[in-house]
């Protein structure tokens, strides 16, 4: 490279909830809205159950001496870190969002 050409960085891109947070509280009242404030706390929140459910099932996946996370390590991850009716409803809409995955493949 030369001395006049310009070295520009790229913007790293933010992996985030925030698109899929508003769709949801769009779905379930179309009339709210969420502060930026607020929007970051729930995208925190998110990532960190999914990192605890990442952990638990690759856990698991090592303890049974085998190499894919699959989603019955899922669901017991769940099983392990939510609590009582929360994962109940958890596992069960996993359970459609599979289902609905294999039938369009």
């Amino acid at each position: 490279k030369n001395a006049t050409s310009i070295v520009r960085k790229k913007k790293k891109k933010k992996n985030t909830f925030a698109i899929y947070l508003m769709r949801i509280l769009r779905t379930v009242h179309s009339q709210l809205g969420m502060s930026k404030k607020a929007m970051m706390a729930m995208d925190s929140f998110t990532f960190d159950v999914y990192d605890k459910i990442k952990t638990e099932a690759s856990n698991l996946v090592h303890q049974n001496s085998k190499a894919t996370i699959t989603s019955r390590e899922i669901q017991t991850a769940v099983r392990l870190i939510l609590p009582g009716e929360l994962a109940k409803h958890a596992i069960t809409e996993g359970a459609k969002a599979v289902t609905k995955y294999t039938n369009t493949k």
